[in-house]
């Protein structure tokens, strides 16, 4: 039975939320949607249309709920959230006489790629690498053409770009708003253009990409360098589209500064926004390792995932694989998994053995012996050349090398702040390709430390 009183709560919130909002759109697109299933004088049960609205009515709204409806706790409203089930809406039939006089859309099916139906938010493991991505594809899927636009994904091999760019497709496709979606991949882009200029249909192909489509979501574009006609095409296409407020997303293993590409072209993919995924880290890969498991009914202790975490730590693809070979090695022979087994299964992916820990310790070592310093003037706060500049390279070899320490940690060793640190591997970044002698002394300290 309906406790009005908690009902009055809930619409008294809404009204005040209605007002406190910043706009009528994230009104509209983040309240609207629920609904009140049930109310009793304990507790409301809401129903949300994703885990992402019920994410953002507790993250900012939470004080404000306590004030309106029940309380099960001190600081925590009392709500049973309850995802929706989305139901496709009936699809009516194509008049014949439409069906005739549109050989252009029934042509442009052939354009159409499938969405991974494992790449979605929900799947997406969030840490302090990728946070800030994720909420920025977030934002775009829930605002296509408002948000950000361009948004401009870029980082290393297997850090989720692909998995965000069809979780945006994913999620426009679940919150039908009759628009048309094109998720591809740089390559699958070219030959579709082949194609067309083969069959001679170059026309339907622009009416496809440039006036069909709402949102174009593009993987890879670092396979347009080297091909000026194809990257003019793709230019002329990405201005149409953004003339249009039709949203573009795409994705690069480098950021558009560093593209082989023409500075027309570069500088439209910097007019949104630039986002980075990085490496993600220890305890990310640990939450990655865990979660993946529990999808395949497949239980890692943490000591065993921890384990795994240290020495597979650059690409989330191959903890995956990790995952998956030793799922199969343990379920086909009955093994319980410990750090042994792990080794002994995984002895490729860990280079035979897993790698020892390199530390600050050992890294200051190394550079103190190549420059012929002393570890303790590295650790000072000397600023002649013949220190500083040893200093910067055991600063930039720490951030490439220990992966399990943070920023400010890192920092602390050399008695400098997590900036100052990201500014020496800035520098000597940019000066590795370009001093041969410095590249040999950087790569001799690397092996020395055992990488």
């Amino acid at each position: 039975m309906l406790n009005h009183e908690t009902m009055d709560g809930w619409k008294r919130f809404l009204d005040y939320a209605k007002q406190r909002c910043s706009s009528k759109a994230s009104y509209e697109n983040w309240l609207a949607p629920i609904r009140c299933l049930n109310a009793t004088e304990e507790s409301i049960t809401l129903e949300v249309p994703n885990v992402f609205v019920q994410d953002y009515l507790i993250n900012n709204y939470k004080d404000d709920l306590c004030a309106f409806l029940p309380i099960k706790e001190p600081g925590e409203p009392s709500i049973v959230f309850v995802i929706a089930e989305y139901k496709s809406p009936p699809v009516a039939p194509i008049p014949q006489d439409v069906k005739k006089k549109s050989p252009i859309n029934v042509n442009a099916q052939r354009y159409i790629t499938k969405l991974n139906h494992n790449y979605t938010f929900e799947n997406f493991i969030e840490g302090p690498s990728n946070q800030f991505v994720k909420s920025a594809a977030m934002g775009v899927a829930s605002r296509p053409g408002k948000s950000y636009n361009p948004l401009f994904i870029h980082g290393g091999v297997g850090l989720g770009k692909t998995h965000l760019l069809h979780s945006i497709g994913h999620y426009i496709n679940e919150h039908p708003k009759n628009l048309q979606v094109q998720c591809i991949t740089t390559e699958a882009f070219i030959n579709d253009l082949v194609e067309s200029l083969r069959n001679k249909s170059l026309d339907q192909w622009k009416q496809f990409y440039r006036k069909d489509l709402d949102i174009l979501l593009v993987d890879d574009i670092q396979f347009l360098q080297d091909r000026p006609n194809f990257e003019e095409e793709f230019c002329n296409t990405f201005e149409s589209l953004i003339n249009q407020n039709k949203q573009i997303v795409i994705t690069s293993d480098k950021p558009p500064s560093q593209l082989k590409l023409s500075e027309r072209i570069i500088a439209r993919m910097e007019w949104g926004l630039v986002a980075h995924v990085g490496v993600p880290e220890l305890e990310t890969r640990v939450a990655i390792i865990q979660t993946k498991a529990e999808q395949k009914g497949f239980k890692i202790p943490n000591n065993v995932a921890f384990y795994i975490a240290e020495y597979i730590y650059s690409n989330v693809r191959q903890l995956e694989g990790a995952i998956n070979r030793l799922s199969a090695q343990c379920r086909l022979l009955n093994l319980e998994i410990t750090e042994e087994v792990v080794e002994r299964t995984l002895s490729e992916m860990l280079q035979h053995s897993p790698q020892k820990k390199i530390s600050v310790e050992e890294i200051l070592k190394c550079v103190a012996t190549t420059f012929q310093v002393k570890i303790s003037d590295l650790k000072s706060s000397s600023r002649t050349k013949d220190i500083s500049f040893p200093r910067k390279v055991a600063m930039y070899l720490a951030k490439e090398l220990v992966k399990t320490e943070s920023l400010a940690m890192l920092g602390a060793y050399f008695g400098k702040t997590h900036s100052t640190l990201l500014h020496a591997h800035k520098d000597i970044s940019l000066q590795l390709p370009k001093d041969e002698t410095l590249s040999r002394q950087v790569e001799m300290i690397r092996r020395n430390v055992g990488t």
